[in-house]
C-alpha cells in the first residue's frame, strides 16, 4: 500500500504548454510535470527564484495524471510588436526586443491555444529522498499562499481541486478516485452531458512501465522536457513519460 494525494483540475480554461516555436504557443491535452510542480509550488508560497525550494520539491514527488476530458481546443489570436532581424543584432530577452528602436519595431499575429472544459485527476506521492510531506502539500493545496492556475494566469481553477490524502494498493485506483460532481450530489450523468467526457480516458505517469498497475501490456512510452531545472531561466529537462488509454468497459 503507497499513500498518495489526489487532487482534481477543472477549468473554463487551461493551457499546459508545451515547446514553443516562433508566434505559435500550443498547449497540451493534459497538464505535465513542470506544470503540477508549478502548481504545487504557488500553493506552498515557493518563489520562482528560490532555486533550493524549486529543487526540493521537484525532487520530494512524483506525479501521475488521468485526463477525463482533454476539453475543446480554444485558439486565441494576439497581435505582438518585435524587431525585425538585423545582422550582428541578437535579442536574447523579450526586455531587449521591446528595447530595440521603434524604426526596426514589426508587428506579428501570435497565437495561443487553451483546453476549454477539461477535467484532470492528479495522484502525488513521495519519492526516497523526499524533503516535504503530503500533509504539507494537502494543506497548502487547502489554504494556498500564492493564487492557482491551471497554465497561464487568466486560467484559475473552476472548482475546487478538493485534495485528499489516501492509501492505495496501486496507482490506478488513485487516479481511478471518484470526487463530487461539478454539476452537484448525484449528478454524475449530467457532468458526463454537460462536459461531454469520453468513452476513454488516458493514464500517463512516470516511473516505470508497470508502475500504474503491475501490467505493463498496451503502454506507449516517450521522454518529454518537462522537468523543471531553473524556473527563472525557464530551463526543463527530460523524463521518460509512460501512457494508456483505457476504454469505459476496462475500468474497474
Amino acid at each position: 500500500m503507497t499513500e498518495y494525494l489526489v487532487f482534481r483540475l477543472y477549468a473554463p480554461l487551461a493551457s499546459w504548454g508545451e515547446a514553443a516555436v516562433g508566434e505559435s504557443r500550443p498547449t497540451a491535452t493534459y497538464p505535465g510535470r513542470g506544470a503540477i510542480i508549478g502548481l504545487l509550488g504557488a500553493a506552498l508560497g515557493v518563489r520562482r527564484e528560490d532555486d533550493e525550494g524549486q529543487r526540493q520539491l521537484r525532487d520530494s514527488v512524483g506525479i501521475a495524471i488521468k485526463q477525463r476530458s482533454p476539453g475543446g481546443l480554444l485558439r486565441d489570436y494576439h497581435t505582438v510588436q518585435v524587431p525585425a532581424s538585423q545582422s550582428k543584432v541578437t535579442y536574447r530577452t523579450r526586455r531587449d526586443e521591446l528595447s530595440a528602436p521603434r524604426k526596426v519595431i514589426n508587428t506579428i499575429l501570435s497565437s495561443r491555444d487553451y483546453r476549454c472544459d477539461g477535467l484532470w485527476t492528479v495522484a502525488v506521492w513521495l519519492t526516497p529522498q523526499a524533503e516535504l510531506s503530503l500533509v504539507d502539500l494537502e494543506q497548502a493545496l487547502k489554504r494556498p499562499q500564492f493564487p492557482l492556475y491551471l497554465g497561464r494566469k487568466a486560467c484559475p481553477p473552476g472548482a475546487p481541486l478538493a485534495p485528499r490524502r489516501e492509501m492505495f494498493a496501486q496507482l490506478r485506483h488513485a487516479l481511478d478516485t471518484d470526487f463530487p460532481p461539478l454539476c452537484g450530489k448525484g449528478q454524475e450523468e449530467e457532468e458526463r452531458r454537460v462536459l461531454r467526457l469520453p468513452d476513454s480516458a488516458i493514464y500517463a505517469w512516470e516511473g516505470d512501465a508497470a508502475a500504474l498497475d503491475g501490467n505493463g501490456k498496451g503502454v506507449e512510452s516517450s521522454e518529454v522536457w518537462d522537468v523543471p531545472l531553473n524556473r527563472r531561466r525557464w530551463q526543463f529537462g527530460p523524463r521518460s513519460e509512460y501512457r494508456r488509454i483505457v476504454q469505459a468497459r476496462e475500468d474497474g
